[in-house]
């Protein structure tokens, strides 16, 4: 624990996950120390080591801030980021982030630095402003939620970035090895706006990032600023076609695919036939098993997200 005299904003109570991103965790920690400390800012650094110790540092993080009149700040991957911010939607706390993410979508969004350094000079300027969130059941997302392929795609993902390192490219590597191999379609059944559609798909994604959308070609991604959320899924297709969709969403025309459904909607339920009563579904990148029927929403209640001015906005290409 670090404490100094305050002054200015804070105090920050910042929740690190070891475990993640791209880049060393102990030089990260330095670098947040180093900025925090030159600012006069009080905060305290809760470290785990991995994404099990996350709920409990979460409710060690919320109930000082809360006493203490501070905020609460994710360090880490978007998992991380999607985790800690689980636990203080609801408390109506600010909210932090400082990305070290592969894709970072989150924080790119609102102008948030990859960089450390910077990234922890904009938390001391930033201010608290709403931002949507989406939930499944019960649970939050910032980015996506999805079941079917897309989840074994992001499982397969980490154990290469476990081998080969945490870069764009053993990304797009792991997923070509992963598309490779059979899978199994879903049966499932699409509830929304007083319609009923049973179909067969290998994977459903829900989004609520209009920077992932944009960057892979879905044209709903404008009805995000509507307070909507985005399904979109793939139509059954063999590997050949898997490997043409995966190349239209990396030159951002996945929406022009004959394959590729996508719609903007309020409330979706999907139910899976089939399967058990419980599914595996992917939040922000990380897995979990959920009570079926799942159903989708935006939060009525806002996240308050510290996003810093505009002068210190990066830029989220």
């Amino acid at each position: 624990m670090t404490s100094t005299p305050a002054s200015g904003p804070g105090p920050f109570f910042i929740v690190q996950n070891m475990g993640s991103g791209r880049d060393d965790a102990r030089e990260a920690q330095a670098t947040l120390r180093r900025v925090l400390d030159a600012a006069g800012v009080r905060y305290d650094i809760i470290a785990v080591d991995d994404g099990r110790q996350l709920p409990a540092a979460v409710q060690t993080a919320v109930g000082r801030a809360r006493d203490q009149g501070g905020a609460v700040v994710a360090v880490g991957g978007d998992g991380t980021l999607s985790a800690v911010a689980q636990g203080v939607l609801d408390t109506g706390l600010p909210f932090g982030i400082v990305p070290q993410g592969t894709f970072n979508y989150f924080g790119r969004t609102y102008g948030i630095s990859q960089d450390t350094e910077a990234a922890a000079r904009a938390l001391l300027a930033a201010r608290p402003e709403p931002v949507q969130v989406g939930l499944v059941n019960s649970r939050l997302f910032l980015i996506n939620a999805s079941l079917g392929l897309y989840p074994q795609l992001l499982e397969d993902r980490e154990v290469y970035k476990r081998r080969y390192g945490r870069r764009r490219y053993v990304a797009l590597w792991s997923a070509l090895v992963t598309l490779a191999r059979a899978h199994r379609q879903l049966a499932i059944q699409l509830e929304h706006a007083g319609q009923v559609r049973q179909m067969r798909t290998p994977t459903i994604v829900v989004g609520n990032n209009a920077l992932q959308l944009q960057q892979i070609g879905i044209a709903e991604a404008d009805e995000l600023s509507q307070g909507r959320l985005v399904a979109m899924g793939a139509r059954p297709a063999g590997t050949l076609a898997l490997y043409g969709l995966l190349l239209r969403g990396l030159f951002s025309r996945l929406g022009d695919a004959d394959h590729v459904f996508s719609f903007g909607f309020d409330r979706l339920t999907v139910r899976v036939r089939g399967r058990s009563r419980r599914v595996k579904v992917a939040l922000d990148g990380e897995i979990c098993w959920l009570d079926t029927p799942l159903h989708f929403r935006v939060s009525p209640q806002p996240l308050r997200l510290l996003v810093p001015p505009e002068a210190l906005r990066a830029e989220s290409a």
